[in-house]
């Protein structure tokens, strides 16, 4: 018989709440669902499901991460060339996602019933429309007339998101009222969208250089579903959730990022927060080739540890 260690006991322990938790989510909905149901379904007790999750809704916000981050993607994705193309084709992903699933109904009454969740949700969607704007940008870079501050396309992406947020939210609130090829073939048309988007000059920030070799935690890209290893150069900006949108600001200088996401209440809003970042960059990763991916790394840091 093999001993776990207490961190693999716990992990298992974990799994095994979060596969029970779907499969009550989904037949009671969020607001029927039971923690006692879910720990006899997880053949565990009422404490071990304490133990990993502080409260129902954390436990919520970790499901649809975990089924965020690990669906599976196409074999042969038909990535897009240009704007149009390729807001189809994220658009596309966007509707066979779990922000389509019913599973995720109850996720937007959840945000907006805490104004502390509200908030951050908020930045969320703010650090999405920069990451969708880097990558139109990348595909077809937007020309400023002469003497005019640099053009930038976050507005525009902020629409799209607007409309695909809109459409999930029709989709599990009345299924069966939005089809699907249609928000595929609007998202498309928001390509020729122009709305006189400029970005104004950062204003001076404060770097601490760092001769040190720099060895990061074990932690994911969540733009690119991958593991961060340690770069020869670049900039960690750590970010309090409330605070995202300012990562445009590193971004916008040119060099490398790694945005650390950090929050005081790591058990609730970092799945938030996860799964936020997670679903729109797995479809990017479906819908763009890999050139016009963001040059931003994003990473979900409760601990601190990528900023020591």
């Amino acid at each position: 018989m093999v001993r776990l260690s207490r961190a693999e006991a716990q992990e298992r322990n974990r799994a095994r709440v979060l596969d029970a938790a779907v499969t009550e989510f989904a037949e009671r909905g969020f607001r029927d669902a039971k923690i006692d149901t879910i720990a006899q379904r997880a053949e565990l007790t009422r404490g071990a499901v304490y133990s990993n999750f502080p409260g129902k809704r954390a436990l919520y916000f970790a499901v649809l991460a975990d089924l965020a981050e690990r669906a599976p993607a196409p074999a042969n994705p038909q990535r897009g060339t240009d704007q149009r193309t390729a807001l189809g084709a994220l658009a596309r992903a966007w509707v066979t996602s779990v922000a389509h699933d019913p599973l995720a109904r109850d996720l937007m009454p959840e945000v907006v019933a805490d104004e502390v969740t509200r908030r951050s949700f908020a930045q969320l969607w703010k650090l999405d429309a920069v990451l969708l704007s880097l990558a139109l940008e990348a595909l077809e870079p937007v020309a400023a007339p002469p003497g005019a501050p640099p053009a930038r396309l976050v507005r525009k992406a902020e629409v799209v998101l607007t409309a695909l947020h809109g459409a999930s939210q029709l989709a599990t609130a009345a299924p069966g009222s939005v089809e699907p090829f249609d928000v595929v073939t609007a998202c498309e048309r928001l390509a020729g969208l122009e709305l006189n988007d400029w970005w104004p000059p950062p204003p001076e920030a404060a770097v601490r250089p760092e001769d040190a070799p720099w060895a990061p935690p074990a932690v994911v890209d969540l733009v690119r579903g991958e593991e961060v290893t340690p770069d020869e150069d670049g900039v960690v900006v750590v970010l309090g959730l409330n605070r995202l949108a300012a990562v445009e600001e590193a971004v916008r200088t040119g060099a490398r990022v790694t945005l650390a996401m950090v929050t005081g209440t790591p058990d609730e809003l970092a799945p938030l927060a996860r799964l936020v970042v997670a679903q729109l960059c797995g479809g990017l990763r479906q819908a763009f080739p890999d050139r016009a991916w963001p040059p931003v790394r994003v990473v979900c840091d409760g601990t601190g540890a990528l900023a020591r």
